[in-house]
């Protein structure tokens, strides 16, 4: 008796530390099954938590700390992605549009002023965009205006900016999409030669059917006359874009909007598109971006130096220095100087690209921007002339998700027209 039960002492104070040891091993295999789970779900742009857990906690930062956050987040490959794309599921292919020769898989872009130093390109057309763009990039670094600089209007889901152009210049710029460009080439087995094009079927972006854009600004110390800084963008990052923006709209640099005047503009037009022709061998197109504060008056202007230039597309819009009286956050936030994007810019915009598309007869591609935070507003823009739509402001409230639900949104609402995306550009203007 006494000898079993000093077996059964023996057996007991043995496995103890087993279970313990075995305890503490399945809880750990439980924590990395949890985390490895967790990192999973949260790697894709359309998990819940993005929106529920992501950005209210990137709310509680001032805005441009949360939005440099979120730049070095993707810069750094912690970005969420797209897994599964409802544009490569849809076999009738009803997203996809081409313009300016380049064949894009749906037309939803990001605006420029997101990745502005052009830090995280491969982790923004990640997220799902058919067209990424850059900037704005002045020639030489600026740090632009004096902080606080970037408000909030959490209540209209909009922002008021005044960066200026903030920017590490041409020079930094052209280095990173150069060192984008070589470790594409390597990682494909290409020769590491600069000289070297592309595959034929791979544009600037590097990702097929989609592009990359490149917004060029101008230094706040330059001469309001003098369109050397735009020529200098084209002749430095020209070759890294599939299509090049000249800013001309932004309100945060003294002077920039008279350049949407007659005049001045079509002398700017020219030069570039001159610099473009003889300097960029695959040419890329050249758009200018426009306010959505132009007159009439204006707006025929720009069209026909768009149209006399020979430019290919225009953006439709930028910033708006208005103040809708329907803006509901407070008064300390709205009366800040800047310019205001989000949803009280899309009425503006829409009826300049209905406007412009009508001027022009429908002849000028035209990207619509401003205040896209749904299929509805995007299909909005392509029914009054826009081949591509543009949002940003939206991800600072809805999350990166809001790209893959846009699309799967906007494939329902033209497969309830019968129609696709190419077939409903300009419709309006046809009933």
């Amino acid at each position: 008796m006494f000898a079993r039960r000093l077996v059964s002492t023996r057996a007991a104070t043995v496995s103890a530390p087993v279970r313990r040891v075995a305890t503490w091993t399945a809880l750990g295999v439980g924590v990395v099954c949890a985390a490895a789970y967790t990192g999973l779900v949260l790697s894709d742009t359309r998990a819940v938590a993005h929106r529920l857990v992501t950005i209210p906690l990137m709310h509680l930062l001032d805005p441009e700390t949360a939005h440099a956050l979120s730049i070095k987040t993707a810069k750094y490959g912690l970005a969420p992605r797209e897994y599964s794309a409802p544009e490569n599921a849809d076999s009738e292919n009803v997203l996809a549009v081409k313009v300016w020769n380049l064949p894009f898989e749906n037309p939803i872009g990001l605006a420029a002023g997101c990745d502005k130093h052009a830090e995280a390109v491969d982790a923004m057309l990640n997220f799902g965009f058919g067209l990424v763009e850059i900037g704005s990039v002045t020639p030489v670094p600026q740090p632009g205006n004096p902080k606080p600089r970037m408000f909030r209007l959490e209540k209209d889901l909009a922002v008021i900016n005044r960066y200026g152009f903030n920017s590490d210049g041409h020079a930094v710029v052209a280095a990173r999409l150069l060192d984008r460009l070589r470790h594409w080439k390597y990682t494909h087995g290409l020769a590491n030669d600069d000289s070297k094009l592309l595959p034929a079927d791979i544009p600037l972006s590097l990702h097929k059917g989609k592009a990359l854009g490149v917004n060029l600004g101008k230094n706040k110390v330059s001469p309001a006359d003098d369109n050397s800084d735009y020529v200098k963008g084209v002749l430095s990052l020209g070759k890294f874009a599939d299509y090049i923006v000249i800013n001309i709209s932004s309100p945060n640099t003294p002077g920039l909007r008279s350049l949407q005047r007659r005049e001045p503009m079509l002398k700017l037009m020219n030069e570039v598109r001159q610099a473009r022709d003889s300097e960029v061998a695959h040419r890329p197109a050249i758009l200018v971006k426009i306010a959505p504060d132009v007159t009439r008056e204006e707006l025929e202007d720009i069209a026909a130096v768009v149209t006399e230039a020979k430019i290919d597309g225009v953006i439709i819009s930028n910033t708006t220095i208005s103040r809708p009286e329907y803006l509901r956050s407070s008064n300390d936030v709205v009366g800040q100087v800047g310019g205001l994007s989000g949803p009280p810019v899309f009425p503006l915009a829409l009826d300049k690209v209905r406007d412009f598309y009508a001027l022009t007869n429908g002849k000028i591609p035209i990207i619509g921007c401003g205040g896209v935070s749904s299929a509805k507003e995007a299909l909005a823009f392509g029914k009054a002339g826009a081949s591509l739509v543009q949002l940003y402001t939206a991800l600072a409230f809805h999350g990166p998700g809001l790209v893959h639900d846009i699309k799967v949104d906007l494939i329902q609402l033209l497969k309830s027209e019968n129609k696709t995306w190419q077939e409903i550009v300009g419709i309006d203007h046809r009933k």
